[in-house]
């Protein structure tokens, strides 16, 4: 058979039903061998990035794997993106790119290049891929394939690359004859899974029995390892209050009465005190970078004994310093955990409850001003988030968008929040949603954005119409590039060059009609439910454009060299202390 035929029919086995792509000429072979299929779409985007995205988006709710391909050169390098995204994020996606046949390739040659468009985008990706390679000898084909799935979905999820050049997309192979990766001395190693022991199990029991503040971190691990079910139950039995990390926020359910909020740089006020006064810290699936623990990582946590289990055991004890550092997929570990630990009523950590819930009622997660607008953005997260379906997939972008979600949209159980973390890039929302709703048919996806990001992948709006998606696309449009002006406010005097100056945002609804997208505008809060009613009812996709005032802030926000707990708008040194149960951090405020 065809070997391109051969590497679409192990897609197809994988569960896969979609493959995002632009086309270009080094991957005409593989779109060919899609070509009629009845077990396999391609869906055609107008930008490799917005192709990459959708991929991710796709295996980030399918939970198994997402695919896009690419042509050579420029096409290739425009997934990188996408992928570093799914890199840092551990998301499982296979990326495939043509190359040019590989008597054009040059190797070892000095020369820059010899056939069109030929670029090495195996070594340009190599720091953000498990495993890339390209595909010089057809014979490897089912090796490579599994070996590059195998590793895409096992330990922590990533992507996975693999370079086909035409030649070999093309040539006739005997599948019979292919050698497999599955059972080989490599695959054997990498398949190893690390288990927690008896006596660090009954150790950290020990621990929970005895704290009197107690909290879980739940981070994006939950969600990857497929542990948010154990978590509940956790949590059913030990009564342990969940905060969670920007990651982790679908993690658990927000109207569950155990959830205490978002922590970090921009989490909840409420959250990051309750995590400030912990005494025992059980972390989960975060790799507790300086977005969470701010830049001064001795004073996180400090009064409270640390467990931090995580699959990739770099993480581990790279940022904070913990007392128990478990290698251990979170879904392993909190099965293991739920087994030893008696069921302890929530009633006995009742004195903690009643200090987070007094907190919360002092710091509500509507501190965010909005200057010049009706509209104060938090609330209004809020105000969707209650008319927003239990199945319905969150897509946000980046920029304050990102953070009024994350801080007041309520995630109701069975709801998803897909998020871009560690790439934090612009652009990354609208063709995330398009790829979430096709890996899951008959749900919904609401895109949050800015009128910044929206612009990054517009094109792309010519999707939703081609396939007529249930996407909801919620600009949160202050007329400005918001996160950025709002950090030049604080720190370069309000000099606001490229997010005010220079920077210019079109009229985005009657882009969206040229697309034959159902436009939705809302001024006040007073229209804010008729439409929003109107909007996520109509058959089809449509684009809610939200006017704010421009100097609209997302607070409480983490300053430099500041624990987590002194967040700007700063509390008054006195107040501060009052909410402190644990010894206050040395040098705060300095910066």
């Amino acid at each position: 058979m065809k070997l391109s035929d051969y590497v679409i029919d192990f897609i197809v086995k994988e569960k896969v039903r979609h493959v995002f792509e632009m086309v270009g000429g080094a991957i005409t072979h593989l779109l060919d061998s899609v070509h009629g299929r009845k077990d396999i779409v391609c869906v055609s985007m107008h930008h490799e990035q917005a192709a990459a995205f959708a991929a991710e988006g796709y295996a980030r709710v399918n939970g198994r794997l997402g695919v896009a391909m690419a042509t050579s050169g420029p096409g290739a390098l425009n997934m990188l993106t996408p992928i570093g995204s799914c890199y840092f994020d551990s998301v499982p996606c296979l990326f495939i790119t043509g190359q040019v046949n590989t008597y054009e390739y040059k190797f070892n040659s000095p020369v820059r290049q010899i056939g069109f468009q030929e670029t090495d985008i195996v070594s340009v990706a190599r720091p953000l891929v498990k495993y890339g390679e390209m595909i010089t000898d057809a014979s490897r084909i089912r090796y490579c394939v599994e070996k590059a799935v195998f590793l895409a979905r096992s330990g922590r999820p990533g992507p996975v690359l693999l370079d086909i050049p035409m030649n070999i997309q093309r040539a006739e192979i005997n599948p019979k004859k292919l050698k497999g990766f599955f059972g080989t001395p490599e695959h054997r190693r990498l398949a190893k899974i690390n288990a927690p022991s008896q006596a660090v199990i009954a150790r950290i029991v020990k621990l929970i029995s005895a704290a009197k503040r107690p909290v879980i971190l739940a981070g994006g691990g939950v969600r990857t390892s497929g542990a948010a079910a154990e978590l509940e139950i956790l949590v059913k039995k030990t009564g342990i209050p969940v905060v969670t990390s920007l990651m982790g926020l679908d993690s658990f359910a927000h109207d569950d009465p155990s959830f205490a909020g978002m922590i970090g740089a921009y989490g909840n006020r409420y959250a990051n005190l309750a995590l400030a006064n912990s005494d025992l810290l059980l972390v989960l699936g975060s790799r507790l970078d300086n977005r969470q623990t701010g830049t001064k990582p001795a004073t996180f946590a400090r009064g409270a004994v640390k467990i931090h289990v995580d699959i990739d055991p770099v993480e581990l004890n790279a940022k904070v310093k913990t007392d128990i550092a478990l290698n251990c997929d979170a879904r392993v570990f909190i099965k293991a955990l739920n087994s030893a630990l008696s069921a302890r009523p929530r009633s006995a950590l009742a004195p903690w409850y009643k200090v987070m819930d007094d907190c919360r009622l002092r710091y509500p997660a509507s501190e965010s001003k909005n200057p010049g607008g009706d509209i104060q953005p938090n609330n209004f997260m809020a105000f969707l988030s209650a008319r927003a379906k239990g199945s319905d997939i969150v897509c946000l972008d980046v920029g304050q968008n990102q953070m009024w979600a994350a801080q007041s949209f309520k995630v109701k159980k069975g709801q998803r929040m897909l998020v871009s973390g560690g790439m934090g890039s612009m652009g990354f929302s609208m063709p995330a949603a398009i790829g979430a709703v096709l890996a899951a048919p008959g749900k919904r996806a609401l895109v949050i954005c800015g009128d910044g990001g929206i612009q990054v992948n517009i094109q792309d709006m010519d999707a939703l119409v081609k396939l007529r998606l249930p996407v909801k696309i919620v600009i949160m449009n202050n007329g400005c590039l918001g996160m950025v002006r709002q950090f030049q406010d604080i720190y370069f005097g309000g000099r606001r060059q490229s997010t005010e100056i220079g920077y210019h945002c079109p009229d985005i609804k009657k882009i969206a009609v040229a697309y034959g997208v159902k436009v939705y505008t809302i001024r006040a809060m007073g229209q804010a439910g008729k439409v929003l009613d109107s909007a996520l009812n109509y058959n089809g996709p449509v684009l809610i454009d939200v006017k704010l005032g421009k100097n609209t802030t997302v607070d409480p926000k983490l300053t430099v060299n500041c624990p987590i707990e002194d967040m700007s708008p700063h509390l008054s040194p006195e107040v501060l202390e009052k909410e402190m149960i644990v010894k206050a951090a040395p040098d705060k405020r300095k910066i």
